[in-house]
């Protein structure tokens, strides 16, 4: 199994996943360089309402307990801007984590995937190094604004914490860590208020 053992489990006595520290609300905009003077045209081409599919990446839960991938789906579900459109759970296999991130970007009906699980530094953690391959365009500010709000709340631990995204065949890929926090703060302070922006401009 994976502890996903990053900064957000490793700062709660290990374990599956930790759940004992909160975030501030908020949220930074980290946009293209090449619209930063085009204020007036900037959402244009934003997708209305994005089609979200969340991948939960863990040897030992079941959809049934899974804290993480639940808070994600209550957030999409709770945003005007996005929504549900697939969920699933895959072991700690490059092979599975693959296959799945594969099939949801070939749907047409996703426009963003959320993965959680699987971003810390354990021999089967392996989420990263399968969506990353896939990266044709990474988006570095995701994971170094995600490590920043982080830190505040597990210190130094935030290093072991490989949070990160990109754009996979037209679709923006998010990969969270696998506590129920970590997938919280992800999705409401970074993901669901860039999201339609992301998936419209990945799109083009």
């Amino acid at each position: 199994m994976t502890a996903d053992n990053d900064g957000h489990d490793a700062g709660h006595g290990g374990g599956d996943h930790g759940e004992g520290h909160s975030h501030d609300s908020g949220h930074d905009h980290d946009h293209d360089h090449s619209h930063d003077h085009d204020h007036g045209d900037h959402h244009h081409h934003d997708v209305e309402t994005v089609g979200v599919a969340v991948l939960t990446v863990s040897s030992s839960r079941t959809l049934d307990e899974d804290p993480s991938g639940d808070a994600i789906e209550a957030l999409v579900g709770d945003s005007e801007g996005a929504e549900l459109v697939a969920r699933t759970l895959v072991g700690d296999s490059r092979d599975a984590i693959g296959e799945a991130v594969d099939e949801f970007v070939g749907s047409e009906d996703v426009d963003a995937v959320v993965t959680t699980g699987g971003t810390g530094i354990t021999p089967d953690d392996v989420t990263i190094e399968t969506v990353a391959e896939r990266f044709e365009k990474e988006l570095p500010g995701f994971g170094e604004l995600f490590r920043r709000r982080s830190e505040s709340e597990i210190g130094t631990m935030v290093v072991g914490t490989r949070a990160m995204a990109g754009v996979v065949e037209g679709t923006v890929v998010f990969a969270l860590p696998g506590s129920e926090n970590a997938a919280r703060l992800g999705t409401r302070e970074l993901i669901l208020p860039e999201v339609s922006h992301l998936a419209g401009l990945a799109s083009r």
